[in-house]
């Protein structure tokens, strides 16, 4: 039987044994070569939606910090490390859900991951102290830091190739529609209503838990994986309505969805990538946790009143989004490397010019290229992580990234109260949150693309086979 590529999903292969009509479907051609349709706008907000209030929650802390301050009288640094406990349970999140999300499914896991969040979000709002405070922070903050990579991966899976980059960009925009949610709602909210609102808000994702069961879309590759055809049947005839569904088509999937350990990510040389994707995201997350946690309460330092210091907050959050697609866009055109190390270079002259003080409209044009350098480039840079690696391991790429990461994201918020606490000129807070854009532009640039998976099953297996024979033979 010869395989059947999208273009000819509607012929029949006569089988001269017995007369079945037979296809051979390839689902990575399917997904890849499929034009964009319902099915993958649905995706495309659900994750949008989900992505939305992972950033609402992880942002909120930032911006009731001033708040809790003056209720509790917690000092800086206490504060700090608290936002940075909240990461810890973010770390944990991210390092098991993507390889739990490999053996148990996509949407199970994020489902779950939902649920915890919300909850936790909930509870938050109930706090009476700096102590359940935290508590609440960490556990919720195991929900918050599972989500990403798992939604990454899901709009990667269901991305056509021709757009796969523009699509994982504009669903990671969503974090930062979150961060200007909570912007807008703070400056109303919090005076009129008190802090707790806004964790209350946050946790509106737990009524869209019955619509998630129904509506978001399992991994397509999962389901042939575990031999569920009907189900898959059904979501290639989504993908293309032209597919006509027989009895017996077969589904080839030559890449493994099951779990794969973390040693596979520095095979076929793969490893110096592996180890400069996981910098890049420790100096991305850094920036991303420490300015969107302390950016209101630095501008309130720096002689701002709370009301314009959220303001910034939402500059950097208009400016990610600017980034992300405009960046997604481009990467699609001139490659993912070559617009991350732009960024994140622009992006450290802007936080050091920001210590400066210009005008007002340069200060807030300087904030937006800001965010677009840190929560821009963060996004972008999961989706190269995610079509830089085979199907069967990105999200065990993914997920190592971006845990890994977790430990630069635990220290930003650390960094932000410990420079707070220590007084120092406005430069200087702004010159320490500059260099780790710096280093992510270094990592960036020793990323060996030559290595990158084809997006082709045979073709990775050849090249994979080709690279051992070579290095036996050095």
């Amino acid at each position: 039987m010869s395989v059947i590529p999208l273009a000819g999903l509607r012929k029949w292969i006569p089988n001269i044994y017995g007369g079945i009509n037979l296809q051979n479907i390839h689902i990575a051609h399917v997904i890849e070569n499929s034009k964009f349709n319902s099915f993958h706008l649905s995706v495309l907000l659900w994750c949008i939606f989900l992505i939305l209030f992972d950033g609402f929650d992880l942002v909120v802390y930032g911006a009731v910090i001033p708040s809790l301050g003056e209720a509790w009288g917690t000092a800086p640094s206490v504060l700090g490390m608290i936002g940075s406990l909240t990461l810890v349970g973010g770390l944990i999140g991210s390092l098991f859900c993507g390889i739990l999300a490999d053996k148990v499914g996509r949407k199970t896991v994020i489902i779950t991951c939902v649920a915890l969040f919300g909850t936790f979000t909930l509870l938050t709002g109930f706090a009476q102290g700096p102590v359940d405070f935290a508590v609440y922070r960490f556990i919720a903050g195991m929900g918050l830091g599972g989500i990403p990579p798992l939604l990454v991966v899901l709009t990667s899976e269901y991305s056509p190739k021709s757009i796969k980059n523009i699509m994982v960009a504009v669903m990671f925009s969503g974090y930062s529609i979150g961060g200007i949610l909570v912007s807008l709602l703070g400056m109303n909210v919090i005076p009129a209503l008190g802090w707790r609102w806004m964790f209350f808000i946050g946790a509106i994702p737990l009524i869209a838990i019955p619509f998630l069961i129904r509506f978001l879309p399992e991994s397509l590759y999962y389901y042939v994986e575990k031999g569920d055809y009907k189900k898959a049947s059904a979501i290639v005839k989504r993908l293309n309505p032209s597919y006509v569904p027989q009895e017996n088509d077969r589904f080839i999937n030559e890449l493994s969805t099951t779990g794969v350990p973390v040693a596979k990510l520095f095979e076929n040389r793969r490893g110096r990538t592996t180890i400069m994707f996981w910098i890049a995201c420790f100096m991305g997350l850094l920036m991303v946790y420490g300015l969107g946690t302390w950016l209101p309460q630095l501008m309130v330092e720096a002689g701002y009143p709370l009301r314009s210091s959220l303001l910034f907050l939402f500059s950097l959050n208009i400016g990610a989004i600017i980034g992300s697609i405009c960046g997604g866009w481009l990467a699609d055109r001139i490659g993912s490397k070559k617009v991350l190390i732009s960024l994140f270079t622009f992006g450290a002259i802007c936080l050091t010019l920001l210590g400066f003080k210009p005008g007002t409209i340069i200060l807030y044009g300087l904030v937006a290229v800001a965010g677009a350098a840190s929560i821009g480039s963060q996004n972008l840079n999961n989706a190269f992580i995610s079509i830089f690696y085979p199907t069967d391991i990105k999200s065990t790429a993914l997920g190592w990234a971006l845990g890994i990461g977790r430990f630069g994201a635990i220290l930003g918020p650390a960094m932000g109260g410990m420079l707070i606490e220590l007084k120092l000129p406005i430069y200087m807070n702004f010159i320490s949150f500059a260099i780790p854009a710096v280093i992510a532009a270094m990592a960036i640039s020793l990323i060996q693309d030559k290595y990158k998976s084809s997006g082709n099953a045979k073709e990775d297996v050849f090249n994979g086979e080709h690279l051992q024979r070579h290095e036996k033979m050095d």
